[in-house]
């Protein structure tokens, strides 16, 4: 994130490059359901990124010293496919996305019910198929999907956007172009039927109103996005009720 460039990202009208508004999220697609070998699977696009999440469990946790007597345990693997990238990615674990499926990790298991599954994993394994700025949150959305089309007992459905700022305009659900040449970048996650936070990041710099703001319209764009999780799920299980009667 730079925050210095000749590109105008947002015009005198307030207009944003790719058409929107400041507070206008990119388009929102999401399906439950899309992989028949995983015990629940989800696909997400926000905007131009494309995300799949698989989830495997509860099992019998292995290695078997990472086990919890108390609880299941949400293990997490975020992971970017070499051609998401415009410039090919070197495939592989890296520090970026180490950091990301352990933020992601932390949060699913503030609304998994891990305490009906003791010495167990959960196993969640998120593919970026195309990046656009947000895959984080955009893998997050997914993984919650996922989870719940897995059958796992879950507080709530957690639904993931960011908020931003670029050309000093306070903005929601940044695009590429915003993210690599605006001033901050805020990732926000929150469990819809409490409003708690169960991620957040800053990158950059904002002023306490606009940090102030910015969360306000990231919260908003999240309840819109937990009502496109709940329909996907839904379509998903009247779909598996139509299978089961005929």
């Amino acid at each position: 994130m730079s925050g210095h460039t000749d590109m105008v990202l947002v015009d005198e009208n307030g207009m944003r490059i790719d058409g929107r508004t400041a507070e206008q999220h990119r388009p929102f697609k999401v399906e439950a359901g899309v992989l028949n070998n995983a015990d629940g699977s989800a696909y997400v696009e926000i905007g131009k990124n494309k995300v799949l999440a698989a989830v495997y469990g509860p099992r019998e946790c292995h290695p078997r010293h990472l086990q919890d007597p108390t609880k299941a345990i949400v293990q997490c693997k975020y992971n970017m496919q070499s051609f998401s990238v415009s410039d090919r990615k070197r495939p592989g674990p890296d520090r970026r996305s180490i950091e990301i499926s352990k933020i992601i990790s932390e949060a699913l298991e503030k609304v998994v019910l891990t305490e009906l599954y003791p010495r167990a994993s959960i196993d969640v394994y998120i593919e970026i198929l195309q990046a656009n700025a947000g895959t984080r949150c955009a893998g997050l959305t997914a993984a919650s999907v996922a989870l719940a089309d897995a059958g796992i007992p879950m507080r709530d459905i957690v639904p993931a956007i960011a908020a931003g700022k670029a050309d000093g305009h306070v903005l929601l659900d940044l695009n590429k172009e915003e993210d690599n040449y605006g001033q901050a970048d805020v990732p926000i996650a929150i469990i819809p039927s409490t409003d708690e936070i169960v991620l957040l990041q800053m990158d950059g710099n904002m002023t306490r109103e606009e940090f102030d703001y910015g969360i306000k319209m990231a919260v908003a764009g999240c309840h819109e996005l937990h009502e496109l999780q709940k329909d996907a799920l839904k379509r998903r299980y009247s779909k598996k009720a139509q299978e089961g009667s005929e």
